[in-house]
């Protein structure tokens, strides 16, 4: 009876199914960095593929961002929050500079990069941060982060939406994980070049939101020096 009545009264042609309505403000563009640091070196490479889903939007936007001539940073991710968060590093950078009257060390920026996460961890940077550099006392240094400001300092490290394919083989290559009787031998900047572009060609391969394009830059104490490798385009 009870069913009955609320049939007549409310029929199923005028009834209406909730709806929700969804708001995300990330968006995922794609794209890989890795770095690797040497005793005198790093080097901090990306592809330039800026992609949404199956759309490519741009096959040259580079994901290396030069913050000092001793920094560079490496970033994926959000490509809003990219460009958000590298004017807001160039800004303190640039305010600590005439302040300061000195540029700031790779060591100091990687703290900043951490604070500047760490303030907006209730609504974080959608970035995957690699920061590369030179010490000061010379040597290479690499840093890695998360989304809320948590950073560690590594030989090599990759991020990006291929770092689950490229990490192991940067294990096995460069740390000599996994292997047995091996004999370490010192990184050079030609064994870690060429093993950043191995992996890179690999990833294209697997990966559909990397590829275009490599961009390198290598970093020691006698300056910077930049390339470019071309990746599958498809």
């Amino acid at each position: 009876m009870a069913a009955d009545l609320k049939k007549r009264v409310y029929p199923e042609s005028t009834m209406e199914l909730p709806m929700e309505h969804r708001f995300d403000p990330y968006i995922l563009n794609g794209g890989t960095v890795v770095g690797i640091a040497g005793d005198n070196f790093s080097i901090i490479a990306g592809d330039t593929r800026l992609s949404e889903g199956f759309m490519i939007h741009s096959r040259d936007t580079s994901k290396i961002y030069k913050l000092t001539e001793k920094t560079y940073l490496g970033t994926s991710g959000f490509h809003g929050d990219v460009l958000t968060l590298t004017r807001l590093l160039n800004a303190r950078l640039t305010m600590y500079e005439f302040e300061h009257r000195k540029k700031m060390s790779s060591t100091a920026i990687a703290q900043m990069l951490s604070t500047v996460l760490y303030h907006r961890r209730f609504f974080p940077y959608y970035t995957f941060n690699i920061l590369a550099g030179i010490d000061n006392d010379g040597k290479g240094c690499i840093y890695s982060y998360d989304a809320v400001g948590n950073y560690e300092k590594h030989t090599y490290h990759a991020s990006g939406t291929a770092s689950s394919m490229l990490q192991p083989l940067l294990d096995n290559q460069v740390g000599y994980l996994n292997q047995e009787n091996v004999r370490r031998v010192p990184l050079t900047i030609d064994k870690a070049t060429t093993l950043i572009k191995d992996v890179f060609i690999s990833a294209t391969e697997r990966d559909m939101f990397t590829g275009d394009s490599l961009h390198i830059v290598t970093l020691t104490a006698d300056g910077v020096q930049e390339d470019r490798f071309p990746l599958r385009r498809d």
